[in-house]
């Protein structure tokens, strides 16, 4: 069930949100002292990794790399639900600079699942202490995302008794953040028994360092190739002290590292907005503000505003059940990253849109926005990937359950929508079991062989779950009396006009697209998924636009 953790009484790890609030207010100080708008621009016009700037930030005086270490280990023990509202801060100040946290919290993400007492002691230790940058070196040349396909190898070494004493790692790597200037890394290699995790040292003879990649952009960052040429690492760094665990431990952090760079992109596209909107306000053009004009609010601002927030709902939502406890949130996180990365990217693109001229110029920050918020939609596994992760998953987990998955979320929006008509409900249980009708479709006629069916199935699944989360959040709202509920059951109703308007472009397409499904066939399917009354989800959209561009503007 996708609501299940949520709204549990079930205790929840990381820091209570005065602890919180503190980190992020931490994070806000950096902006106006150690990475103001000067120096970013700065930063990403000489293209400058600023290791001095990182490692202050990882001192005594600041220490934010502890957020995400446990308290045993000298850190402050944060959750899902913080490491998603830091990650979306620092990502609004500059993500090349996030890149470079997110490299350490990714390195020390095996350390953390997979190793022994001893070995979390010692590595999470010095990461504690601020006494080392991270990388996590996975990524090879011809393999991409794809971990499974790995060249680089462990051959075991062993001593005079012929016991094992270490490995000796051959191979390369490619597209690693922070690579050129880690302390240590944790690279995954193929041993006898399997892909295995191992820690490396810097100085480790036969282990090279290439020269950092020209990027377009994240310019503030490290990205570098890795060599390894029989450099060998002791048996007691081999991760957990047990081989062919890698790909487990990989899988293991797959929900949450996707979460983060989800947050990445949210807070990216939200920096763009916070220039756009206030731009608004102050550009006169034909005698009255843009913030007055239909061609710009509801263009280029409010649907922005819209996808960004259910981006926000459904990572929020998502981090509390990873704080609850639940495991196995790979196709949660592949969702998350896949909305809130192609949300920030797009809101980027009309941002600069939005300011013409003035968007196109760097000093207005908008142009860097989107050149750094583009490689969200590619690092930790490119969109199309998340694509196939989420259609391959939920179809096997539809068929597994005949039907029961979306058709509980359905359920749920229907009674949703009996208990707060306004927030959408009716239109995303519509939406629900039109996708579950769609799913049978496709798999009875084969069309999931249809890499592009696969797509479209993959889009209508997360934004049927995405939208989920954002009814439940104006419903939630809407409850408690909460001030934000006007503005979060606007949000509720406009985006379930966009899943409605995406459900009658891919259930065409899918139905007809390859011709393969008889016309009688294909109408008897459009009755069944209801196909007229989602165009009622268009009734009053315009001025639900009206009321949220109020909102917005302040008007």
């Amino acid at each position: 069930m996708v609501s299940r953790g949520v709204g549990s009484k079930r205790p929840l790890t990381g820091l209570d949100p005065e602890s919180r609030q503190m980190v992020l207010d931490t994070v806000a100080q950096l902006k106006k002292k150690l990475l103001t708008k000067e120096t970013i621009l700065d930063l990403d016009r000489r293209e400058v990794f600023p290791e001095e700037l990182i490692r202050e930030m990882l001192g005594p005086e600041i220490g934010l790399q502890l957020l995400m270490i446990p308290e045993a280990y000298g850190g402050l023990g944060g959750g899902a639900r913080d490491s998603c509202a830091v990650t979306r801060e620092m990502a609004k100040i500059c993500l090349g600079v996030t890149t470079a946290f997110f490299a350490i919290q990714l390195g020390a993400d095996p350390i953390l699942v997979g190793a022994t007492e001893e070995q979390k002691q010692k590595w999470l230790g010095r990461i504690a202490a601020g006494k080392a940058l991270v990388a996590y070196a996975v990524t090879e040349p011809d393999a991409g995302s794809n971990v499974a396909a790995l060249k680089t190898k462990a051959e075991p070494v062993t001593d005079a008794s012929g016991r094992i004493s270490g490995y000796r790692i051959n191979g390369s790597k490619q597209f690693i953040s922070t690579g050129g200037y880690a302390d240590f890394i944790t690279v995954l290699a193929d041993a006898p028994e399997g892909p295995t995790f191992f820690v490396m040292e810097k100085d480790t003879p036969g282990y090279l360092r290439g020269k950092g990649e020209e990027k377009h952009g994240i310019r503030a960052s490290n990205t570098s190739p890795l060599t390894f040429t029989d450099a060998f690492v002791p048996v007691e760094n081999l991760i957990g002290e047990v081989p062919g665990q890698g790909l487990k431990q990989a899988n293991a952090v797959f929900g949450y590292t996707r979460l983060m760079v989800a947050s990445m992109g949210l807070g990216a596209g939200e920096a763009a907005l916070e220039i756009a909107i206030p731009y608004a306000k102050e550009r006169i053009q034909f005698k009255t503000p843009l913030s007055e004009k239909q061609g710009y609010t509801h263009k280029l601002i409010v649907p922005n505003v819209v996808r960004l927030e259910a981006a926000a709902a459904y990572i929020d939502e998502v981090a509390e059940r990873l704080d609850a406890g639940e495991k196995d949130l790979e196709v949660e996180g592949s969702i998350a990253k896949w909305f809130a990365t192609e949300a920030g990217n797009h809101a980027a693109e009309d941002c600069i849109q939005a300011l013409g001229g003035y968007g196109y110029i760097t000093e207005y920050g908008v142009e860097k926005i989107k050149r750094d918020v583009r490689i969200t939609t590619i690092y930790e596994g490119t969109s199309e990937i998340q694509q196939n992760i989420i259609s391959t998953f939920r179809w096997k987990k539809s068929r597994k359950t005949k039907g029961e998955f979306y058709g509980a979320v359905a359920t749920e929006m229907q009674q949703l929508s009996e208990h707060r008509p306004g927030c959408g409900g009716r239109y995303y249980a519509l939406a629900a079991a039109a996708l579950n009708h769609l799913v049978v479709v496709a798999d009875t006629h084969r069309l999931t062989r249809q890499q592009i069916v696969m797509f479209d199935l993959a889009d209508l699944m997360a934004h049927v779950e995405v939208g989920a989360a954002v009814a439940r959040r104006a419903a939630g709202l809407a409850a408690a009396g909460d001030p934000q509920a006007e503005r979060a059951a606007l949000v509720a109703r406009i985006f379930a006009r966009e899943v409605c308007d995406l459900c009658e472009r891919c259930s065409l397409r899918i139905l007809t697209g390859t011709g393969d499904i008889d016309p009688g066939l294909v109408a008897e399917s459009l009755a069944k998924i209801r196909f007229s009354e989602f165009a009622e989800s268009c009734r009053n959209v315009i001025k639900d636009m009206d009321r949220l561009a109020d909102i917005v503007f302040g008007r």
